[in-house]
């Protein structure tokens, strides 16, 4: 259990994660998500992410930049930050997040009138 960070971490990443796996830290994100890897697992299975404990247990898959997602879906064998072939070009825009189901989902507006409209309770006076 050491490899976790003793048993009081152990235990909060099983909470958070439903898994405790031991493997060696490939590398981290600008959002403090952490990659790892362990090659004695089955292949599509060794290499997994560790979202960083700001989402707590609200994480999503698009919190995973699209050069870690390309490392984790095997479509580079290299980490990021070692691949040569990554485009590093200053007009590539920042990652984010699927806002979907949050405040800052998009909602589009409408100009045209609804078909149903609420009903609304009388006011008692």
């Amino acid at each position: 259990m050491k490899q976790h960070g003793g048993i009081r971490a152990g235990l909060y990443k099983l909470y958070r994660m439903d898994d405790l796996k031991p493997g060696v830290q490939v590398g981290e994100d600008k959002y403090g998500n952490k990659y790892f890897e362990n090659n004695r697992y089955f292949y599509g299975r060794n290499r997994w992410v560790e979202y960083a404990p700001k989402y707590g247990v609200d994480y999503d898959g698009s919190q995973v930049p699209a050069e870690w997602f390309g490392w984790l879906h095997y479509k580079s064998d290299l980490p990021p930050m070692k691949d040569p072939s990554r485009p590093k070009h200053k007009w590539i825009a920042d990652h984010q997040e699927n806002p979907s189901g949050t405040k800052d989902q998009y909602m589009p507006y409408s100009t045209t009138r609804p078909k149903i409209e609420p009903w609304i309770p009388p006011k008692s006076n």
